[in-house]
């Protein structure tokens, strides 16, 4: 690998071991086989824009790694609820895998009140996963799928799943599990009830 690689591969590795406000910029050349440092501001400009590279690296791999699982999760004959806990029970798995990783991203989302580039790819990263996991959810092309079903269904799973990774990375002993989620969804279910007309009929 060149210098530029390397130094992508320390970052990240940085970033697993130390997050992202402890890691330095000796730290990473350190981690990049002792490529100089002079080589970051040559190839990245700084620091920050290094680990700016480095974790939406990371984060695009983890994104194809977790697709490929929920796309083949569930069983043949299995119904549309036994499915959705399927594909929790696979998400959940992932979390151990990936901590390090959604850590710093959380440290990101920080940082990117000062970036504007790592800003726009964080918010380009959730629009897509909105529009994918309302996809997912109803077993479509990622094509078919409007705003609304974006806004309302994805966004919906989105938050979901960014709530759980909080609890199961602050306290995963008692986070709950992928049953425990489908059975707060039916609870919710029961709260919200139908939606009713200003008429106060059921809407169709």
């Amino acid at each position: 690998m060149g210098n530029r690689e390397d130094l992508l591969a320390g970052a990240r590795r940085c970033l697993q071991e130390k997050g992202w406000a402890r890691t330095t910029v000796r730290d990473i050349t350190t981690a990049a086989g002792g490529v100089s440092m002079a080589a970051i501001g040559y190839h990245f400009g700084s620091r920050e824009a290094l680990l700016n590279a480095a974790l939406i690296e990371a984060i695009d791999e983890w994104g194809t790694r977790i697709g490929r699982t929920l796309n083949s999760y569930g069983e043949a004959g299995s119904t549309p609820a036994e499915q959705y806990e399927a594909m929790w029970a696979a998400i959940i798995a992932s979390f151990p895998r990936d901590r390090t990783l959604w850590l710093a991203t959380f440290e990101a989302l920080l940082q990117a009140e000062h970036s504007e580039e790592l800003r726009r790819y964080l918010a380009g990263s959730q629009a897509q996963g909105r529009r994918g996991l309302a996809a997912l959810l109803l077993d479509t092309d990622e094509n078919g799928i409007d705003d609304t079903a974006a806004r309302t269904l994805g966004a919906t799973q989105m938050a979901l799943f960014a709530g759980l990774m909080t609890q199961w990375l602050t306290d995963p002993d008692h986070a709950p599990d992928a049953a425990d989620i489908t059975a707060g969804l039916r609870a919710l279910t029961d709260i919200v009830g139908t939606p009713k007309t200003q008429e106060g009929t059921p809407a169709k």
